[in-house]
């Protein structure tokens, strides 16, 4: 017995300082000095679409927008470590690294501001399960469409159906799914109008080099409440709209690397110029318990991924994220990122509009409104794994749900920012007056947001169009003033 034990102890020991090395951090940079990027030059790190975005809203292209310095980068990982992905918003990157010296050694380093662990690689199993809709009675509302089937309840709720009617069905906008995966988009009948008319943009997955459309199906569900397309059984909200399909959800743990994942995914999708996020996604323990979260994390801007998808809001996007379905759960209360200030967190109802019993309660630690609104997360119309049309709770498919018919919403206003189109939504809530903790401001009647929207910019237009006269009475002179540009003249 004796002799077993140092081999054993020794393979231990070995195991522990191999899993040491191995695990994934997160190091950040106090700054950008001597980047190589200039911001005179944002072609070279932004699509024209993405540059056309910012202009569009007035948005500045600034310091957020430099990627990472190489030569920091470079740095790293000559310590020992080897790249996953870095983030220009948070100005830092991921590292598996590859010397057991190398977290100690990092954190020397004088232009870096923060290292922190976040992925072990090993010693800890997973007892996530991730994806477990919750346990709902079935409750259809027959007011069909015609050729809508029983998905036609989750456009009248919102009435997004006066979009689809008018021909607004999404053209030319683009929609980033952040997901676990997309299993057999490319092969199920759903998406086959997706796939003939281009619509599907391209693929980006942030976790491994597996094929997206080999890995989990819930991206596929998701995707489906949007651009889906099953005459008679399922018509998605945004049909022809265009998608990026972007993993940044690991399978198989739950780390806070994953929140790097959705960063980079999300900045990934400003440079390709989408107009839209959504993120079925949230994030609030982990499978090391050290990294976990509390209530007071959910102030809408401490957590990595609330940060990142706060930014991505001010680049001129709509980000859409799903509430969480912790309602009747121990933690109760909404995940990350959806309490950011300025993402659009998304609760579930049923197609009567009564709360669903799993949906994450508001508000913000901070007090701010959430969820934002809420729309169809009860027993929604969605395309399964096994590539049939049926029922799907969470508010995974309220988010997406309303992310596609805020497309059309957007798309028949284009003279709209984004956070127009955001505030529209939610005035434009059942209980804009009264939110409460479980729907937020309710549930939004589009029609309602268009005519705001148009409000907005027939007033700005008529404005545009106005004389001012002064001063009245005048005695030497009067100024004739339009817009900005100012005429004076003598009075005869």
């Amino acid at each position: 017995m004796k002799k077993l034990t140092i081999p054993v102890m020794l393979i231990v020991l070995c195991g522990a300082l191999v899993s040491k090395a191995q695990d994934y951090y997160w190091v950040a940079f106090s700054n950008k000095n001597n980047s190589p990027w200039l911001l005179s030059e944002p072609e070279k790190f932004l699509s024209e679409r993405s540059i056309q975005r910012r202009i569009k809203q007035n948005i500045q292209v600034d310091s957020l927008d430099l990627p990472v310095n190489p030569s920091y980068i470079s740095q790293v990982l000559d310590l020992g470590a080897e790249f996953i992905h870095s983030s220009k918003w948070l100005n830092g990157i991921t590292v598996k690294a590859t010397s057991e010296s190398f977290f100690s050694e990092v954190k020397q380093l004088p232009f870096v501001s923060e290292a922190k662990l976040s992925k072990r690689s090993f010693g800890i199993k997973s007892a996530v399960v991730k994806f477990q809709e919750p346990e709902t009675s079935i409750n259809i509302n027959n007011n069909f469409i015609h050729n809508y089937g029983e998905s036609s309840y989750q456009l009248i709720q919102i009435n997004a159906q006066f979009f689809h009617e008018q021909n607004f069905r999404g053209q030319g906008m683009q929609i980033a799914v952040l997901d676990a995966g997309f299993f057999n988009v490319d092969k199920y009948p759903a998406f086959d109008s997706l796939w003939m008319n281009r619509q599907i943009l391209g693929t980006k997955n942030f976790v491994d080099d597996s094929n997206v459309f080999d890995s989990h199906p819930h991206g596929m569900s998701v995707l489906s409440t949007m651009g889906g397309n099953v005459p008679g059984m399922l018509i998605g909200t945004a049909p022809k709209a265009s998608y990026w399909l972007i993993i940044t959800e690991e399978n198989k743990s739950e780390f806070a690397i994953e929140e790097d994942n959705w960063v980079a995914g999300a900045e990934f999708a400003d440079s390709a110029g989408v107009d839209i996020i959504n993120s079925s996604l949230g994030y609030f323990t982990f499978d090391d318990p050290a990294m976990d979260y509390s209530y007071e994390d959910m102030n809408g801007s401490t957590t990595r991924v609330t940060k990142g998808a706060n930014i991505a809001a001010s680049r001129g996007m709509l980000v859409f994220s799903s509430a969480g379905n912790e309602g009747n759960k121990e933690w109760k209360y909404i995940i990350a990122p959806s309490d950011g200030d300025s993402v659009i967190g998304v609760g579930a109802v049923n197609s009567d509009g009564r709360p669903a019993a799993f949906t994450s309660f508001g508000p913000a630690a901070g007090g701010k409104i959430k969820p934002n609104v809420s729309a169809t997360g009860w027993n929604t119309i969605i395309v399964r794994p096994n590539g049939e049309v049926a029922t799907g709770s969470g508010t995974s498919y309220s988010s997406p749900v309303l992310a596609g018919a805020a497309a059309c919403l957007w798309q028949a206003n284009p003279q709209a920012s984004a956070h127009h189109v955001k505030q529209a939504i939610e005035q434009s809530a059942h209980l804009f007056d009264k939110p409460d903790s479980l729907v937020g401001y309710g549930i939004p009647d589009l029609k309602t947001a268009d005519l705001i929207l148009k409000n907005i910019f027939v007033n700005k237009q008529k404005n545009r169009n106005t004389w001012q006269v002064y001063p009245n009475p005048a005695k030497d002179y009067i100024v004739l003033q339009k817009n900005e540009k100012v005429t004076s003249s003598k009075v005869q």
